[in-house]
This record gives structure tokens, sequence and C-alpha cells, in this order.
């Protein structure tokens, strides 16, 4: 009988979240409008921090409850499932088109982002000084981002100007874009709630339930946001949100989680950690194929994702 509730409630939070990723998409793409901002700074601002909010509150809340290996594989492993799985899904859905300034900038700054977390992780903890670097870095990392956009962004939005005005108000896509944030954390915590529940029935460990079942249930936001981008066309917005996510989890959430409660890091290996690099490798690579995800591209990125899980599991 547990098992069933769990199921059900399970697919419950998963349309909860698919409803919140389609009024968050809609009001991130009339909000970038209306502020002359390209999607790819909206994704990877607004709405990454925005689906990121399950990460940061289930981090926060294993940090405070002593069980960090969860707040740090969820880190980790949502950044995986990021790179390989949303990436993956979206690209099959439809081949996602990456802007230069994306392959030059904006992957690189994500790669180096968990570069620093492998740095900071070699000792076994993450300090309070660590994280005040981590938070430093996020401050960095917006600065440079709504600068690049009005440089890049000041010629277009003249002339978008005169041909064309925003039909969506911008009260109506605030309000949008609220309600999909809404939506996303309570579906998301419903399905991290009882998949984690039933994962525990299994005897499965904390770093492992981090790494795989909380880690791909706070990841859903991201998931249905990045599907439901990619399917209306908005590549900018799917794989912004991507990697902005991974910036934001690993500088935003360990950032404010390890100041708040410093970590001590013991379940995650450095098989974890070498797979969060090469994800982001992979990404990197496939995006200065014709500045281009192509479909088969996607298969292969999710099919590194199931054997890495596979093994994971297995192990």
């Amino acid at each position: 009988m547990q098992l069933l509730i769990n199921i059900v409630f399970i697919i419950l939070g998963a349309a909860v979240v698919l409803w919140g990723a389609d009024r968050l998409t809609g009001g991130a793409v009339a909000l970038a409008e209306r502020m002359h901002l390209s999607q790819m700074v909206i994704g990877l601002t607004i709405v990454a921090l925005g689906t990121s909010m399950p990460e940061f509150f289930v981090s926060l809340t294993s940090a405070l409850k002593g069980t960090t290996d969860m707040a740090v594989g969820n880190v980790v492993g949502s950044n995986i499932f990021n790179s390989l799985l949303i990436v993956g899904c979206a690209a099959v859905v439809a081949p996602m088109t990456i802007m230069r300034s994306t392959v030059t900038k904006d992957i690189p700054f994500a790669l180096f982002a968990s570069l620093i977390l492998l740095l900071m992780c070699i000792n076994g903890n993450i300090s309070r000084l660590d994280a005040a670097i981590l938070v430093a870095v996020l401050f960095l990392f917006f600065y440079v981002s709504f600068k690049g956009a009005k440089e890049t962004q000041a010629d277009d939005n003249q002339q978008s100007a005169e041909e064309e005005q925003p039909s969506s108000p911008i009260w109506k896509a605030l309000l949008y874009v609220v309600l999909g944030l809404t939506g996303l954390i309570i579906g998301s915590n419903i399905f991290v709630d009882h998949a984690a529940g039933l994962a525990k029935q299994l005897g499965m460990s904390e770093a492992v339930i981090g790494l795989t079942i909380v880690a791909g249930g706070t990841s859903l936001p991201e998931l249905a946001t990045s599907i439901v981008a990619a399917r209306k066309g908005s590549s900018g917005i799917a794989i912004g949100n991507v990697l902005g996510s991974n910036v934001m989890n690993i500088l935003f959430i360990l950032g404010l989680t390890g100041l708040i409660s410093p970590m001590q890091i013991q379940g995650i290996t450095w098989t974890d950690f070498s797979m969060l690099g090469i994800s982001m490798l992979l990404l990197w690579l496939f995006s200065f194929t014709r500045f281009k995800i192509e479909r088969w591209e996607g298969v292969l990125l999710i099919a590194i994702f199931i054997a890495y899980m596979t093994s994971l599991i297995l192990s």
C-alpha cells in the first residue's frame, strides 16, 4: 500500500512540475522581450535561479540535519543530470542552436565552476571560506552575464523596438513566472519526498540517494522547462537554463549552504566528480559542431547518463 501511495504521488509531483514548466517558459520568453534581453540571459539567470530552488532547499535542509553527503551529492548529481539527460532529451525533442557567446563564455564559466568545486573537495570538506569564494564568483557571474547582454543586445533592441512590440504585458509575464516557479517547487517537493522514501525502503545510502533519486527529482524543473522550451523553439532558454542551473547549483546553493553549515564530503567518489567534469566537457565539445546539438548527440548524452546511473546503482 505504501509503495502504491509513493508511486501515485511521484506521478502527481511530475504532473505539477510539467504544468509549472509550461507557465515559466511562457512568462520567461515574454519577460525577455519586455526587458530587451536575450532568451539566453533570461535562461542563465532568472529561469536558472528559479528552477534551482528545489536543489537549494534540499541541500540546505540536508546540511542542517547533518546529512552533508546528500547535500553535495544532490548538487553533483543534479549537474550531471542537467548536462547529460536534460540536454540530451531537449536535443532529441528539437536540435538546439547554440550561440557563439555560449560556446566561448557561458559553457567555459560553468566548467570553471565545476573545476572550483573539484579543487575545494580535495581535502574532503567545504569550509566557510570555500563557501565565501563560491558566493563571490556567483556575483562575478551575474555581472558578466548582464554586462555582456547589454553590450550584445544594444543594436538589436533598437531594431526590434521599431519592428515589433511585445504582445504580453509585463505584469502577466511576471505572474506566469511566479506561477510557474510555484508549481515547479511544489511539484518537485512532492516528487522528492516520495521518491526518497521509496529509495530508503530499498536500503540505498544517503550519497547514492543524493546522486540519483534526489538529484533527479530536484532536476525535474530543469528537465521540464528545457524540454518545453526546446519544443517551443526557445533553444536559448533551454540551454541557458541548464548552464545557469549548473552554475547556480555550485556557486549559489553550495556557497550559501556552506556559509550556514560547513560540509564534510565522504560518500561522493572521484568517479562522481570526474563524471561532473566529463559531462560539461562533452556538452562543450558537441556545441562546437556547427554551434548546434544534434539529435544523435542528444541520444549519446542520454546513453552515457544511463550507463553512469546503472553503474552507480549496481555498485
